[in-house]
């Protein structure tokens, strides 16, 4: 069995589909909707939908004869707390340290 942060994660990995959660963020979407700005078959959006709710990052639901697609943010909670966890190393300031190495080599 797949760990279920590896899958939000697969599906993290592709740009058409961190796009359409981009998308997503606004409103709710017909599966029209979200196809009609990318240069692909609705077919090749489709099976992007499918990895997005198989990694629960959408839900779909059919309302008549429209399929929507909603965002499930709280599907991000774990990874957003595994990428979290990495907060804890402070940027260097590339600047200071050289400014640091220069002062070490004069003294």
């Amino acid at each position: 069995m797949t760990d279920p942060l590896d899958t939000v994660f697969a599906a993290l990995s592709d740009a058409t589909r961190r796009r359409i959660l981009q998308m997503l963020l606004e409103d709710d979407m017909a599966v029209t909707d979200v196809a009609d700005p990318f240069d692909m078959s609705l077919a090749a959006i489709s099976k992007h939908l499918t990895i997005l709710t198989r990694a629960g990052l959408i839900s779909q639901e059919k309302r008549g004869r429209v399929k929507w697609c909603k965002l499930e943010p709280d599907a991000l909670r774990d990874a957003s707390i595994w990428m979290q966890s990495f907060g804890q190393f402070e940027a260097v300031n590339l600047d200071a340290f050289e400014a640091f190495l220069e002062q070490q080599l004069r003294d």
